[in-house]
């Protein structure tokens, strides 16, 4: 592993993030579990970044792709007729709830949210975007300009002209303590001042994770983008719900984040779990935006065939099985779980989450602060126990979770119990 260790290191570029003291290289995977190349077995709570959303080594996904396989077809571009294409692209329409929606797929979330803000700066004909604070959108030019955590922005340069908004920052002394209704007020009114102080007239959109993954799984209060909404309508500014982390049941709540908020965007982007482990995002966006932009397009890869194939057996298992239900049945048992535990230890600032997403804010138990270190050693004691973790926010004391939607209630409980012994062990050795 050493050399494999070394020679990575050579050739690829020293921000490109590896976990772990010792990194592993995952060579196997059956169900909601991995095998590493040593022959250790875990209990994955990240899913490949919420990637492999149904686990591994699932029969109707690879039948799927395998039979597409067979028909030597496995790449014709956009320019021709793609039916697995327009298939999946019927279903999104149909559950998105947005009226008259059409869909374009991308290779990533990424690109994803490149084209809706394309559409919005198109329709508006502005390059005023608001976006959330702490937020993360994508590694690209403009998606790095809506992304408002310095970690992850390497450049202040930026082809639109971005505000930022509050409604994930509640741990700020001006919001500490407030009520959700307290706080969603002090939030709109922060919206209006932009909006009357920042900003010429025509902004392009807001664009929203209605739960920030990068961020740390920090989350507005369900009810606050309606409230934005009812702003934005006022003056024609359209929303753009990234569903990146938060689509397909995630939640248990919602099948698209959003939607607990009560809020239907003008645009959602997707990515991710979609195609469980194939690369596959894209945007769904009412008919007469997407339709708009007077310029040629294409996407060389987005609906590719084999990509087409993996995700629309992947969604039809999520539906088939109800596995938003499953999210938030063994969501639930885990994070009340870690939320009763969290009462006897000091190191555990806030649990929080929906679902089949939650996350730990590690603090030093002496002063409160973030504890970027203590999350780290957290990272290590759970890898030896044999559980995958996943590790952000904007401080980088954040422990973040995201197991596939088939998680059993079995391995709900298991992973709660490693979850709750390696916090034992940090806390302990934190005092």
């Amino acid at each position: 592993m050493s050399d494999l260790l070394a020679r990575h290191r050579a050739v690829m570029p020293n921000w490109m993030a590896l976990y772990y003291n010792e990194p592993i290289e995952i060579v196997g995977g059956k169900g909601n579990r991995v095998v590493d190349a040593n022959g250790k077995s875990y209990l994955d709570f990240f899913a490949g970044i919420l990637t492999n959303m149904i686990g591994y080594d699932v029969p109707e996904v690879r039948d799927a792709v395998e039979r597409q396989l067979a028909t030597g077809v496995v790449h014709t571009s956009t320019l021709y007729l793609i039916r697995s294409q327009v298939e999946l692209a019927e279903k999104i329409a149909r559950l998105s709830g947005i009226p008259d929606a059409k869909v374009f797929f991308t290779n990533s979330g990424t690109e994803a949210n490149e084209t809706a803000l394309l559409l919005a700066t198109y329709a508006r004909g502005s390059d005023q975007v608001l976006a959330m604070r702490q937020s993360y959108h994508g590694r690209s030019f403009g998606a790095i300009s809506v992304t408002s955590n310095r970690s992850w922005k390497n450049n202040s340069l930026s082809p639109l002209n971005v505000h930022f908004l509050h409604g994930a920052d509640r741990h700020l002394t001006q919001f500490r303590g407030m009520s959700d209704a307290d706080y969603i007020a002090a939030c709109v009114d922060d919206l209006r001042h932009v909006l009357a102080t920042a900003v010429s007239k025509d902004v392009a959109a807001l664009i929203a994770e209605p739960i920030q993954g990068v961020g740390g799984f920090t989350m507005a209060p369900d009810g606050l983008f309606a409230a934005y909404k009812e702003v934005l309508d006022e003056e024609g500014i359209l929303f753009v719900s990234d569903e990146v982390q938060t689509g397909w049941g995630r939640t248990g709540s919602a099948f698209f984040g959003i939607q607990n908020h009560g809020v239907t965007p003008d645009m959602m982007t997707f990515a991710k779990g979609l195609g469980n482990g194939f690369a596959v995002g894209g945007i769904v966006a009412r008919g007469d935006l997407m339709d708009g932009p007077h310029a040629v397009g294409l996407s060389t890869f987005g609906g590719n065939p084999i990509s087409m194939a993996a995700a629309n057996a992947t969604l039809d298992y999520v539906l088939d099985h109800d596995l938003q239900a499953n999210a938030a049945r063994t969501g639930e048992i885990i994070i009340s779980g870690l939320r009763e535990a969290a009462g006897r230890l000091p190191v555990v600032g806030e649990v929080r989450g929906k679902g089949l997403m939650f996350a730990i804010e590690l603090v030093d138990p002496a002063t409160g602060a973030p504890a970027p270190a203590l999350a780290a050693r957290f990272m290590e004691e759970t890898k030896r126990l044999g559980l995958l973790a996943g590790k952000g926010g904007l401080y980088g004391s954040t422990l973040r979770m995201a197991p596939p939607l088939t998680l059993t209630e079995d391995e709900a409980r298991e992973g709660l119990g490693i979850l709750v012994t390696a916090l034992e062990a940090v806390n302990d050795e934190a005092r």
